[in-house]
């Protein structure tokens, strides 16, 4: 049975059986404490936490899933894998361990002509916990498993919980017996590779507490709504369906290890070592896909670092099987192909997954040979030296220069007897990320080190900026990295940093963002420019994309910016020197420039305040500089000494350094400040500047934001077009808006607080009836109903505490009543003391109600409350409440 199969046979049963189907969510798991989905029940978590209503109370589905801590294992066991498919089914609320353990039973049992998987019910093995008496019961004498393949088991192998406070139960095992071929006999207790774990049911009941490991911790006591939680790894069922030996050799895997075998002339069983390699290649490019699919892409960081791991340890293996090329595009053709029935958007998605895979490639395989020489050589040297040690500093190279994963140097490391200093690399990795974090500048230069650009630095000299006068013009390609590694070349789809001789692209810099645009050079490459950068100073280094051909250093180029994106963004800038100085002249010279980012038609601007500026201080500002807009104040720069342009009284700009020479724009009597940034030529190039308004944004501390241009229009349009919709529903003028709006708002608010009112004293005048209606349970007097749907919970205390004060003090008396809110149930008790004396306590009746209405409560013995997931269950939780109270009294 092909894994297509075996999937679609799971979702279509379970269906049948009053599940919803659920779609597997995306690799990238949407929880913080995870990088990525590996396990089926991850996107269930804010279900089985309460933080969440389920889609239903019956689902089920097939989750991709990757796992990585065993990598080192793949391709040396039989079910190591990093990608793997967890079949599950989950109940939250719905049936428990019968339910749960009977439709298990049933699929895998069941004829293949009748829907199941046909597995012979003398070959399952079953484990439950130690103390779960209830689940071996139900497998021996409800499903008929003999006593002798049923196997109690501890904490560790047969208790789950989300390694956190919340809900945890035990777990029911169900093992397959591969036969005798595979080892001695005597069930999992005793061999799990001959009985190889299937499918792990588990029953959340109960609630621990916080403590460490599997079984370090207290358990609280049950759940009011017990779940399930069960999966079936997909790949497991495969393995066993179709008669093979391990989950490489199923479907999905086998094609691909074939194809790497076609690639490379390796026969798969030949050889131990090969037969590893070729199984880790299989594995690890379907991981590959998969991942790339979801959206993630190859870094050094997070999950693109698990993606460059899995990729590079791919690429590596089919080398030591003998490729000598590139190999990626056929074998994520095939995994494409095969995937693709189960999951249609690898088809979809198939020009990008090829596209990023064979960049990742690309990169690796420019380096890989001289990576493995460098390492080599190192390894060599450190057994002529006696040292059983490859030292941290040439572990650091293989990483910083060529990008070489740490966990592949050490794998490559212990290949040759060596282990590595993991310390030594550790402690220079941070001293270089503090160094890059020391200089804020360079956080955008990728992975390369500073003395890659120092480099390139020392050999063409400074960058020479030519963009105060011209937006396009000739230049030379003097520089060029590809992933952060200096590089001669780069080919279409390589992410690169270009080093110009000249450039017109303005480096991001004293607030302003960098330009975008395009370099193309003369043999017809055009690099699509993202961001720029001025990782040391005077080399300005473009960050983009290889769109078409390739990138040659020496070769003639010809660079051209976004002209309307530099023009928007000259805009702002210039409107944040008006600004400073409108707010300056404002409040003082105490508001200096503490922060700016001027973008295409916005920007902000941070300054020193003790307090808030006031609304009217604002709307000043705002009209000062639309005034000097109106006045066409010319914009001039011009470079003069440092001591020159204080004596003129230039503004130095916020964290920037300045030499010797600097440059100085002056627009016209208003302002002056050094600054490196582009402008207009003029203030009525700027046409408009709305300022949104200003916050805190830390101690003493102020920011305003602002709109320029057509963006600050365009705000004002749509500001005067909801004023006009305003004024056709309140028939009135725009200065007569704010009070119009105030008075009907204050209407809204008296009719509120009546309808409160009355609604408070029909519920309240509900008491006396429902006091004298007073059921007697055994000498209990028992008021049980359910009040109108949308009641508060204030209001049915306030009801509840009434009706027991209509009751006489000495006669035992318990009120519990019901409303529907928001479509949850939601009750509220209350006993007096005489039949407290009785043993009759509130938040023992609510936690009895609120389990029927499928959630949880509590309280004092006097009082208490609590809710659920069903409001159909009202009237069999009053029931539940009244044996309860007949139990007691």
């Amino acid at each position: 049975m092909e894994s297509a199969e075996i999937r679609r046979r799971w979702l279509s049963f379970f269906e049948e059986r009053g599940h919803t189907v659920v779609p597997s969510a995306s690799l990238i798991a949407d929880d913080p404490t995870l990088l990525l989905i590996n396990a089926g029940m991850v996107p269930f978590k804010p279900y089985f936490l309460g933080e969440t209503r389920p889609p239903a109370p019956r689902v089920t589905s097939v989750q991709k899933c990757v796992r990585t801590p065993d990598i080192e294992e793949v391709g040396k066991t039989t079910r190591h894998g990093t990608f793997f498919q967890m079949c599950g089914n989950f109940s939250f609320g719905d049936y428990f361990k019968e339910g749960a353990i009977k439709l298990a039973w049933e699929l895998l049992t069941s004829s293949q002509d009748q829907g199941g998987y046909g597995l012979d019910p003398e070959r399952l093995w079953i484990t439950v916990y130690e103390q779960d008496d209830e689940a071996e019961q139900i497998w021996r004498d409800v499903i008929g498993v003999p006593a002798e393949r049923i196997q109690r088991l501890g904490m560790g192998p047969n208790f789950w919980s989300m390694g956190v406070p919340g809900p945890c139960g035990p777990c029911s095992e169900i093992n397959y017996d591969r036969g005798p071929e595979f080892g001695e006999e005597g069930g999992p207790a005793v061999n799990d590779e001959r009985y190889v774990e299937l499918w792990n049911l588990v029953f959340m009941q109960y609630e621990r507490g916080p403590g460490e490991g599997k079984e370090d911790f207290p358990i609280l006591g049950e759940l009011p709504s017990k779940n399930i939680d069960t999966g079936l790894g997909l790949e497991r069922l495969a393995m066993v369906l179709q008669g093979v030996h391990n989950m490489y050799e199923t479907d999905t895997l086998r094609v691909v290890m074939d194809k790497a075998t076609e690639l490379t002339g390796v026969r798969y069983g030949a050889e131990h070592d090969s037969d590893v390699a070729l199984r880790v290649v299989a594995d690890h490019i379907r991981t590959s896909v998969m991942l790339i699919g979801d959206g993630v892409t190859p870094g050094n960081e997070g999950r693109g670092y698990v993606l460059r791991r899995i990729m590079r340890r791919a690429i590596r293996n089919m080398r030591l099987l003998g490729a000598t090329g590139p190999v990626v595009a056929e074998l994520a053709d095939v995994v494409i192909r095969t995937m693709g029935e189960q999951y249609p958007e690898l088809i979809t998605e198939r020009t990008r997954i090829e596209a990023v895979a064979l960049a990742e490639e690309a990169r690796f395989l420019k380096t890989l040979n001289a990576g493995t020489n460098v390492l080599d050589g190192a390894v060599s040297e450190a057994k002529q030296a006696g040292s059983t040690v490859l030292s941290g500093d040439k572990a650091f190279l293989l990483h910083d220069t060529w990008g070489f994963p740490i966990d592949l140097t050490l794998e490559m490391a212990a290949e040759q007897g060596l282990r590595v200093d993991e310390d030594g690399f550790r402690r220079l990795m941070k001293e270089q990320r503090d160094r890059a974090k020391a200089d804020a500048r360079a956080k955008k230069t990728g992975h390369a080190d500073l003395s890659a650009y120092r480099e390139v630095a020392d050999t063409a000299g400074s960058t020479d900026f030519t963009g105060y006068f011209a937006t396009e013009g000739e230049s030379t390609v003097v520089g060029l990295l590809v992933d952060g590694v200096p590089s001669p070349a780069a080919v279409e789809g390589d992410e690169v940093e270009v080093v110009l001789d000249r450039t017109p692209f303005y480096a991001e810099g004293g607030g302003q963002l960098a330009d975008q645009g395009r370099i193309r050079l003369d043999s017809g490459a055009v690099i699509e420019v993202r961001d720029v950068q001025q990782p040391v100073p005077g080399v300005s280094v473009h960050k983009g994309s290889v769109q078409v051909g390739e990138v040659t250093v020496g070769a003639s180029a010809y660079a051209a910016i976004d002209v309307k994106r530099r023009r928007a963004i000259a805009r702002a800038h210039s409107a944040t020197h008006l600004t400073h100085q409108a707010l300056r002249d404002a409040l003082g010279p105490t508001a200096a420039q503490a922060g700016s980012e001027n973008s295409p038609g916005r920007f902000r601007f941070d300054f020193g305040s003790p307090a808030a500026v006031p609304g009217t201080v604002l709307t000043d500002v705002e009209q000062r500089i639309n005034e000097v807009l109106s006045r066409e104040l010319d914009v001039q720069a011009e470079v003069m000494s440092l001591d020159e342009a204080k004596k003129a009284g230039a503004i130095a700009e916020f964290g920037e350094k300045y030499g010797e020479r600097v440059r100085v724009v002056t627009i016209g009597d208003f302002s002056k400040e050094l600054c490196g940034g582009t402008h207009v030529h003029n203030t009525a190039q700027l046409g408009l500047v709305k300022l949104l308004g200003e916050s805190s944004i830390g101690s003493g501390v102020r920011r305003i934001e602002a709109l320029v241009g057509v963006d600050a229009y365009n705000f004002l349009a749509r500001e005067h077009t909801v004023v006009a919709q305003l004024q056709e529903l309140v028939k009135g003028r725009p200065e007569e808006l704010p009070e119009k709006i105030s008075g009907m708002l204050a209407k809204l608010k008296d009719a509120e607080k009546e309808i409160e009112k009355f609604r408070a004293e029909k519920v309240l005048a509900a008491a006396a009836g429902l006091a004298d209606g007073a059921k007697d349970v055994r000498g209990t007097a028992l008021v049980t109903g359910q009040v109108p749907d949308g009641t508060s919970a204030d209001d049915l205390r306030k009801l509840v505490l009434d009706v027991r004060g209509r009751i006489p003090g000495d006669r035992p008396a318990v009120v519990a009543l019901f409303t529907v809110a928001n479509g949850r149930p939601l009750t509220v008790i209350a006993t007096n003391e005489a039949a407290r004396e009785r043993g009759l306590k509130a938040g023992d009746l609510v936690r009895t109600a609120a389990k029927t209405l499928g959630g949880g409560g509590g309280g004092k013995p006097d009082v208490a409350q609590g809710g659920g997931q069903d409001p159909t269950a009202v009237d069999e939780a009053v029931a539940a409440v009244e044996r309860l109270v007949a139990e007691t009294s």
